[in-house]
Parts: C-alpha cells; sequence; structure tokens
C-alpha cells in the first residue's frame, strides 16, 4: 500500500473549493472520481504516473508554474512518480 498525498483545504465556498496536493516520492491520492470540472497548477515539478479505470497509465510531467483543466467525471488514481516531493493547487469551479 502506498503513502498518501497530503490534501490541505484552502478554500471551500459557494464558487470553488481549493485544495493544495502534496506528495512524498510514491505517494498517490487514491482512486476518485471528479464531480466538478477543476484546474490543476503544479507548485514543483510534477511527474505523474496516472492509473486509469482501463487498466492503463499514463505517465506525464507538469513544470512548476504551469496549469490545465479538466472537465468533471475524470477517474484515475494520482502517483508522484519522480524521486522528489510533488505540490499542486487544484481548484475546483463549482
Amino acid at each position: 500500500m502506498r503513502q498518501k498525498a497530503v490534501a490541505t483545504e484552502i478554500i471551500d465556498d459557494a464558487r470553488v473549493r481549493v485544495t493544495r496536493f502534496d506528495f512524498a516520492p510514491g505517494a498517490e491520492t487514491g482512486w476518485h472520481r471528479h464531480a466538478l470540472d477543476y484546474v490543476i497548477t503544479a507548485v514543483t515539478d510534477c511527474h505523474m504516473r496516472l492509473e486509469l479505470p482501463d487498466g492503463s497509465e499514463n505517465e506525464v510531467t507538469v513544470p512548476a508554474g504551469t496549469a490545465y483543466r479538466r472537465d468533471k467525471g475524470v477517474e484515475h488514481n494520482v502517483i508522484n512518480a519522480g524521486d522528489a516531493p510533488m505540490s499542486f493547487v487544484e481548484v475546483e469551479l463549482k
């Protein structure tokens, strides 16, 4: 069993939920499905392994300071595939 990422809620109001995720090397979010559209901004370089429901895995690197958005419904487990701690901030749009 992998170590869990640490999720720190920053804001949760009527419009957005903002959470910072901090991962030790090898740590994971655990399986989850996004109920809201969301934006991720990398605080550090994020070397992520994404486990997907069909059993496949995808590795991506999100450079520090960059962002991406996804629509609700995404299901995955996010793992820090790098050798250093990684952090990102997730903004969910209500």
